[in-house]
């Protein structure tokens, strides 16, 4: 070979390695996938001469050995930084043969692979915009407006609403119920309790505690200050006076709520047909009262009066509202039904009454101004005496005596609030009130819920006469009946086990 062929050889070698090289940075900039594999030819300077590239020598072999190791290692080192870039997705088994895939197109060419900023559209990264928050009150998308975030959703300003009251909550703070949000207002509106005297929120004791005072039976809430201040009870169903509300004075201290005063008896005379219609109910027991016992409505000083002249007046609460007397008194009734004043009674007009023995009871006395039920549980219960008194029940303990009363009494509520309960009697048809509705025998709610309450005070009890006797004598009818009740109570003086 002549030496000008072996200086065009080496020169086309060199020229061959600076294509090479040109093409590489060529491919960097402009994106290009590069050649196919193989051995292709080169066109080197005149389009006419074509020259392959020369076998490597074991030199070149090793350096390009090195420069594809390199390669691999930069670019597995890229790969495992683009993975922990925000947006990219967790490595999958797709992702890996992906980069499998990837490595050996690599590794079968020479050229270097694409630098990040060109990477394929393949690059497991996932790309969220901005408008794909939905809003959780509205569902709609939220896109590149104003938002809110709270409990791990998304909403827009005017979709974070309150729960109570439906306005949005413009505050920085407000209350979180649950997945419910309020206003601060609102949630303490809603949950903190209110007084129902005063219509205030309840006030905290010293220890930061919520106290109140809660009625067992009306569920009635309020500040236990109401208990020492001048705010009234009614003296029927307990209940204290709201503010908003005027009870009406009796005007010997006593207080009678609105509700209680629709079917109060305020005069002997309008207590008369009542009182006959319990005789009746006693009568349908077969227990018949033979002998005619006056029955007088009295106001609370003569009742207090004709207690201290009774020498043997069983009474255990503060306001005693009946009595069965035996004892020879004058005492005074109610002659006429008093007038409405305002927010009291006025012009009550009183008769003086001697009282004559003419058997075991002289009276039944009853306080004026007491609703039609509890009106007649109280007859109930004393005439209950009378009875014990004229069939010769002699000696009887008081848990015993007032316990049976109190099963009467109990007993003709039942009948009245819920007719045919032990299929005795009722009265209703032959009761007494100012209501027309009452006269016609048509309780209202009001009054069948009083009546319930009536009961419940009876039932509840806590005082060992009245309440302990009234179970155990309860326990008794229950188990034998009345009449077998009576019998032992008359052979034994206690109440049959």
């Amino acid at each position: 070979m002549s030496s000008s062929t072996v200086n065009q050889f080496s020169q086309s070698c060199i020229y061959e390695r600076k294509s090479r090289f040109m093409k590489w940075l060529t491919k960097i900039f402009k994106g290009n996938r590069g050649s196919p594999r193989g051995q292709q030819p080169q066109f080197l300077g005149d389009e006419n001469m074509v020259w392959r590239a020369p076998v490597r020598t074991l030199d070149d072999r090793s350096k390009a050995s090195k420069e594809k190791e390199e390669l691999d290692r930069a670019t597995a080192v890229s790969l495992s930084e683009d993975l922990k870039r925000p947006g990219y997705k967790c490595r999958t088994d797709n992702d890996e043969d992906l980069e499998r895939s990837l490595n050996h197109d690599l590794s079968s060419s020479s050229y270097p692979p694409y630098p990040p900023p060109y990477a394929p559209s393949y690059a497991p990264w996932e790309y969220n915009p901005r408008s794909y928050r939905i809003c959780n009150g509205c569902h709609g998308d939220i896109g590149s407006g104003n938002y809110l975030g709270c409990m791990g959703t998304f909403f827009h300003p005017e979709c974070f609403l309150c729960r109570a009251c439906g306005y949005p909550i413009t505050e920085h703070e407000f209350s979180l119920s649950g997945n419910n949000t309020y206003h601060k207002s609102c949630f303490r509106e809603m949950t903190h309790p209110k007084c129902e005297v005063c219509f205030q929120f309840i006030p905290t004791n010293a220890a930061g505690l919520i106290e109140y005072r809660c009625h067992p039976f009306w569920s009635q809430k309020y500040c236990p200050s109401h208990e020492h201040d001048v705010t009234k009870r009614c003296c029927s169903c307990e209940r204290l006076e709201p503010w908003n509300a005027r009870y009406v004075s009796l005007g010997d201290g006593r207080s009678l709520c609105l509700e209680c005063m629709e079917s109060a008896i305020m005069d002997t005379g309008d207590c008369q047909p009542l009182y006959h219609a319990i005789r009746d109910y006693y009568e349908g027991m077969n227990m018949k009262i033979e002998q005619q016992v006056p029955m007088l409505l009295v106001e609370r000083q003569a009742l207090n009066e004709a207690i201290e002249g009774e020498k043997h007046g069983f009474h255990h609460m503060p306001e005693t509202r009946g009595l069965c007397l035996s004892e020879e008194q004058t005492v005074t009734s109610i002659l006429k039904r008093p007038r409405m004043g305002g927010r009291e009674v006025v012009g009550i007009r009183t008769h003086p009454q001697k009282l004559t023995r003419k058997c075991e009871v002289t009276a039944i006395l009853v306080l004026f101004g007491l609703p039609r039920l509890l009106t007649g549980a109280i007859l109930a219960h004393e005439l209950m005496h009378a009875w014990l008194r004229l069939k010769g029940y002699r000696n009887l303990s008081l848990e015993v005596e007032e316990g049976i009363c109190q099963v009467l009494s109990y007993m003709w509520l039942e009948s009245e609030v819920m007719p045919g309960s032990r299929d005795m009697p009722s009265t209703s048809t032959a009761s007494s009130s100012s209501m027309s509705s009452t006269k016609k025998g048509v309780k209202s709610g009001v009054e069948n819920k009083l009546g319930e309450f009536f009961m419940h005070q009876i039932a509840h009890d806590t005082s060992p006469a009245y309440g302990g006797g009234f179970r155990s004598a309860n326990e008794a009818v229950n188990k034998y009946g009345l009449r077998c009740t009576l019998d032992h109570i008359r052979l034994t003086g206690s109440f049959p086990l």
